[in-house]
């Protein structure tokens, strides 16, 4: 999909299905969007959702970057300069990080897509990292808005007051 090379972008969704995938279906003529559904999203982990995505993904998917929903301040250049240096280094993570301290999105290569599917319920993504921390590739970022998240409309009127 255009400068940053996606092919698709699929969003897991949980809580307000329905009104997500309304607001999905609007935007869909223009980007390639496709909705999933983690029915179990209410036992709040992470990696059920992140499985989901893996396991609806394309069969000719490569990577899949893991962007968080409460992101929305997360800068182009970041994810452009994560896909290339997947394509140029052939890493099997890249991680982006601001004064040594790793954050989103990351990309993670289909070869370990499989340890991804098949982690222990009750383990996190940072446990995969963690796990896997020899593989990572990671990329220095001017900007801290790899370690922020907005939670709520409060967060965001912030975020927008500061941006």
């Amino acid at each position: 999909m255009g400068k940053a090379r996606l092919g698709e972008i699929l969003i897991v969704t949980g809580a307000e299905r329905e009104k997500i995938e309304g607001l999905v279906a609007a935007f869909s003529a223009e980007y390639p969007l496709r909705t999933v559904h983690n029915k179990d999203y209410a036992q709040n982990e992470m990696l059920l959702s992140l499985q989901v995505g893996l396991a609806n993904l394309a069969p000719e998917a490569e990577a899949a970057l893991v962007v968080l929903g409460d992101q929305p301040q997360i800068q182009p250049g970041t994810i452009s300069l994560i896909i290339e240096t997947y394509l140029d280094r052939k890493a099997r993570l890249v991680i982006p990080s601001f004064q040594k301290r790793r954050g989103h999105p990351w990309l993670v290569d289909r070869q370990l897509w499989k340890a991804l599917l098949n982690a222990l319920p009750g383990s996190t993504p940072r446990d995969f990292l963690d796990r896997h921390k020899t593989l990572i590739e990671y990329i220095s970022v001017k900007t801290d808005t790899i370690l922020q998240d907005i939670d709520t409309p409060g967060d965001y009127k912030n975020y927008q007051k500061q941006a």
